[in-house]
């Protein structure tokens, strides 16, 4: 048990010399399809491998601002990654909203923090849960999640190390746009760097008009988009513009 404890201490403060091979990894010809998908779903599987936690995924804004399922190591984690992007509420959702790393050491113990999360994920190996924001150009653009099948409070070691792995994703993103092979997400990408100004100061503004947090003023933005069916940066736009949010 100490001898585990000691090799996962010496994972979680991973050095330079093992990030710069994981992006060198990332940049070697695979066996694959090509897409930046593809590319992404071997950054969950190395996270994994590097950082001894139980799985990994990705989330990525789409077109309305809304994360999306990009990538996972495992069915759980899909589960999870899912039903944060359906949700709205999470370590992941939070992580993206606030530009900050969000930790849970039990997800599952926090009902009245997360709610349908802890619910949906009651029934599955996942527990301790840590979101980190991807940035391009510090732009929040999706997160890094990772998750442990127990019960666990996260270090400022394994904070340290997992928010320098998600540079590893930011390059990832950036040379698929640079090289045109990112396909409908470089879109959604471009997306979210035109507007996350637009939108997290119609967000700040909600915050104070209503007297809440971010995650919920994000999450009203988020519906009143999803019932119009139109983009959240059209609706972050009206808002700031009227002072209220379309009938």
């Amino acid at each position: 048990m100490a001898g585990r404890a000691v090799a996962r201490s010496v994972v979680m403060t991973i050095d330079d010399a093992a990030l710069a091979e994981s992006i060198r990894r990332l940049a070697e010809p695979r066996a694959d399809d090509g897409r930046i998908h593809s590319a992404l779903q071997f950054v969950v599987t190395a996270c994994v491998d590097l950082f001894d936690v139980d799985g990994a995924g990705i989330l990525i804004s789409d077109e309305q601002d809304m994360l999306s399922y990009a990538a996972a190591s495992d069915g759980p984690g899909r589960i999870l990654e899912k039903t944060e992007a359906e949700a709205g509420e999470g370590p992941c959702t939070e992580a993206f909203v606030k530009s900050q790393v969000v930790t849970s050491h039990d997800i599952t113990a926090e009902p009245e923090r997360w709610p349908r999360l802890a619910a949906v994920l009651a029934d599955q190996p996942v527990r301790a849960v840590l979101g980190v924001p991807v940035l391009l150009g510090g732009v929040p653009v999706g997160t890094l999640d990772v998750y442990r099948e127990r019960p666990h409070v996260w270090d400022d070691s394994e904070v340290a190390a997992l928010t320098r792995y998600a540079e590893v994703i930011s390059t990832t993103l950036s040379a698929a746009l640079q090289a045109h092979t990112a396909g409908e997400l470089a879109k959604q990408l471009q997306y979210a760097l035109d507007y996350r100004v637009v939108i997290e100061r119609a967000v700040g503004f909600l915050m104070a008009k209503q007297s809440t947090d971010a995650v919920a003023a994000f999450n009203e933005l988020r519906t009143a988009a999803r019932n119009r069916r139109t983009k959240i940066g059209k609706i972050a736009e009206h808002l700031l513009d009227t002072g209220s949010l379309p009938d």
